[in-house]
């Protein structure tokens, strides 16, 4: 009895049943075939919730992993890749992963006591740590130049928004110990197991420097670094503020002595390591100009022992997956709480991933060594036309906007820089590592990164940099380069593949092309000009309607209750620009899809699943978006996430979209049919 039920089944090379001639056969289309069918949940009326009607299968099936917070789709193709690089990675020169951990665990805490050396001690870990050596700046200086650490204040060397053809300097809030301010004010949970952390950290670096424990000193002193950072959080702002509100252009000197803070001392110190000159007026951009007019009064609350306890705390959480067993297990009760995960990742999956982010050239080299098609590339290639030509068509369709927006829109969207990391340029960078130490081995790259970053500042914007490499699973948009880019890693099943059937690829990586391009006219990226600078080049009509068109999301999404996360509903502002891509990136895919039918004609059906082209091309859509979170990463990802759930990616969308209502005959007034539907573009 074959696993499904196909009309035509060919085993060692006879057919048993003739198949239609309106239906696929191939190799390629019966695996698609199984691969839908198995996924579906086909109890559920695609109607009432086609989430559940195309991932409900693939939610029985799978069980997330006891090392992972979440399991989709996503997460299982980057699992894929990882198994791809692992070999390249981790067998240079004979090194095995477990020589390499023998190494960490026989080294324990030695590079981790130099490492707290070098940036003046940790107080709460000495017996004598002289304050009267002691800067601010200086400390903030380093923690920046030598461990790209960004504490109490961000400093970094980005493109100018609002002149894409240069550098300028930026200074930004900080990021926070845990995910978002949220984590500070509303569950005591998250703080006692973060507290519980931060202690058991500093007993073992008292106990690996022979001191006495004093529980109630280290307690008390780490309390006092959790109040320090729970006044800076009360004064950071949310996820929702954007940068064309935050723009401030300033000289460094003229308002910036205004904070109470050395700021020239500072700049200079991080510039210095670099060997780049302060100039006298330097030009600075300000994104957190409230923030930073408050971090006076904050910072003055607190001795400079609490600070420089801070400072070093920052700077060690961070290097714990780096360090032996023991460190990690000072952490997994804290990790609990966040990602609800009881196992730590295999090792050489931490290699891989820590190689992968830090050397994405090198590994990019790698991945399109060991899996390029180059016929892929062409064929991608001709998917982002055809659907830039279907946005470019939308336009016109949009009652809200009037023609002289419409004109700026289409000049931007065809201006816009499409690349495919497949050819990936071999910068390396001469770095001093050595197979015997792995943690200085980090250091040294994060000092090259943040080295590589600071010397940009005196040199123009590189049109041809790439923005990621190669081996990733996603897609991107960059405001500043008005560009898209598409890696070679998610160029494979279920998003892409030059054996599926169109409509697959239309829903797949089709709708992830239209979701990036959309991303240039979302609320954060409709700031930028076909440039990618920041400027307003929109009429005050079409302005006033963006945001009515927005408001309908905000508003639909915000109504999103997700019982997984504790009964929270979706931040409809925090999310608003991924949910204009969504709805725009499956709507101009279906569009270009549409045309390639009218040209090409219907394809065949797929065995063993009585539905259409049109209906294809949804289902495809939707099981990209398969997959389960835990609760308590639930919890974190409506706090700090910028895109919806998966579900709601996709119930969402699709409740927007007609053409689908009609694709599956739904009436309107069931839930995937609203009466009320909302559209951007």
């Amino acid at each position: 009895v074959p696993l499904i039920s196909i009309p035509c089944v060919m085993f060692s090379g006879q057919q048993y049943r003739s198949a239609p001639s309106n239906v696929c056969t191939t190799p390629e289309c019966v695996t698609a075939a199984a691969r839908l069918l198995q996924n579906m949940d086909a109890t559920v009326e695609a109607c009432q919730n086609f989430y559940q009607y195309a991932c409900g299968g693939w939610l029985e099936r799978h069980v997330i992993p006891e090392t992972s917070s979440r399991h989709s789709v996503f997460d299982i193709l980057r699992d894929k890749l990882e198994i791809v690089l692992k070999g390249p990675i981790l067998t240079h020169k004979g090194v095995t992963v477990l020589s390499a951990v023998a190494l960490i665990e026989q080294l324990d805490s030695k590079p981790l006591m130099h490492l707290i050396d070098s940036i003046g001690d940790w107080p709460v870990a000495s017996e004598d740590w002289n304050k009267q050596a002691w800067s601010l700046e200086d400390t903030l200086a380093t923690l920046n130049s030598h461990y790209h650490k960004k504490v109490i204040l961000d400093m970094y060397v980005w493109t100018d928004d609002r002149d894409s053809r240069r550098h300028i300097i930026y200074i930004d809030q900080p990021g926070l110990g845990m995910p978002s301010r949220d984590y500070y004010f509303n569950d005591g949970n998250y703080k006692r197991a973060y507290l519980q952390f931060m202690v058991s950290m500093a007993r073992i670096a008292r106990e690996d420097r022979n001191l006495t424990q004093d529980d109630d000193r280290v307690v008390e002193e780490m309390v006092q670094v959790l109040d320090l950072e729970t006044d800076i959080a009360n004064v950071i702002k949310g996820s929702e503020y954007f940068p064309n509100s935050l723009y401030v252009f300033v000289a460094c000197r003229r308002r910036l002595s205004l904070i109470g803070f050395n700021w020239t001392r500072f700049v200079r110190g991080v510039l210095s390591s670099v060997a780049v000159d302060l100039q006298r007026e330097e030009e600075v951009v300000v994104y957190s100009s409230p923030y930073l007019e408050k971090m006076n009064d904050v910072l003055s609350k607190h001795t400079v022992r609490t600070l420089q306890n801070y400072l070093t705390w920052q700077l060690v959480m961070e290097r714990v997956s780096s360090l032996s067993r023991r460190f990690k297990d000072a952490r997994a009760h804290y990790r609990k709480a966040l990602y609800g995960t009881t196992v730590e990742e295999a090792r050489w999956r931490d290699c891989v991933r820590y190689v992968q982010g830090s050397m994405e050239n090198a590994v990019g080299a790698l991945y399109v060594r060991e899996t390029f098609a180059g016929e892929s590339k062409r064929m991608v290639s001709d998917l982002i036309s055809k659907i830039q030509e279907a946005y470019v068509e939308t336009l016109e369709e949009l009652n809200w906007m009037d023609d002289q927006s419409k004109e700026k829109a289409r000049e931007k969207v065809q201006t816009k820089q499409c690349k495919q990391t497949y050819h990936v340029p071999q910068h390396f960078e001469s770095l001093n590592f050595s197979e015997e130490n792995y943690f200085e081995n980090v250091l040294e790259n994060l000092q090259a990164e943040a080295h590589k970053t600071l010397k940009k500042l005196r040199e123009p914007v590189d049109p041809d940099m790439w923005i990621i490499g190669a081996a990733v699973v996603n897609a991107f948009y960059s405001p500043n380069r008005n560009q898209i880019v598409f890696p070679a890693g998610i160029l494979q099943p279920p998003f892409f593949s030059k054996q599926q059937l169109q409509a697959l690829n239309f829903g797949g990586i089709g709708m992830v092309i239209g979701h990036e391009i959309t991303h240039g006219f979302d609320d954060n990226g409709r700031n930028f000009d076909k440039d990618g600078n920041m400027l307003n080049w929109w009429s005050n009509y079409s302005a006033e309607h963006f945001k009515d068109q927005s408001q309908c999301m905000v508003q639909q999404y915000g109504n999103f209750n997700w019982k997984l996360a504790g009964g929270q509903n979706v931040s409809g502002i925090s999310t608003l620009g991924e949910n204009i891509a969504d709805n725009g990136g499956v709507r101009q895919a279906y569009k270009a899809y549409m045309k390639w039918v009218e040209r090409e004609g219907e394809e065949l059906r797929l065995p063993g699943l009585d539905m259409d082209h049109k209906q294809l091309f949804f289902l495809n859509f939707a099981q990209v978006w398969c997959g389960a979170y835990r609760p308590e990463y639930a919890s974190q990802c409506i706090k700090t996430d910028s895109h919806s759930p998966l579900e709601y990616r996709v119930l969402g969308s699709l409740q927007n979209f007609g053409a689908f209502s009609d694709a599956f005959q739904c009436k309107p007034g069931t839930p995937m049919n609203p009466e009320m539907k909302c559209r951007v573009w």
